[in-house]
């Protein structure tokens, strides 16, 4: 795996309005990008309002959209991300996102 992600951490206003979502309503939003990735947006929504199992939520839907775009990585990485800076790196992973659907991941 040698790919980047499309936009950088501190990217959140590449798309300004997608930044206002997830600032707002970041449930929602973290739905959205498990959704792109094959799993519940209503579980993995409501997933990130329980503490702990936010943790593993986060970190699994992050995974799994680093590993359907071929981009480096590690748990480790990914929780530290999330834990630093929770609201850039939900931008990041929705800008990864964006124009994904379960039937592209099944694909690749």
């Amino acid at each position: 795996m040698s790919g980047e992600w499309q936009h950088g951490l501190f990217g959140c206003f590449d798309n300004f309005s997608l930044c206002l979502i997830s600032y707002f309503v970041p449930c929602y939003q973290f739905g959205k990008n498990a959704e792109a990735v094959g799993e519940s947006c209503l579980l993995c929504g409501l997933a990130l309002l329980v503490p702990l199992v936010d943790l593993w939520a986060v970190i699994s839907i992050r995974g799994k959209i680093r590993e359907s775009k071929g981009i480096q990585g590690s748990l480790v990485g990914d929780l530290l991300t999330w834990c630093v800076c929770p609201l850039c790196a939900l931008v990041q992973e929705s800008q990864e996102v964006q124009g994904m659907s379960p039937q592209a991941i099944a694909r690749e």
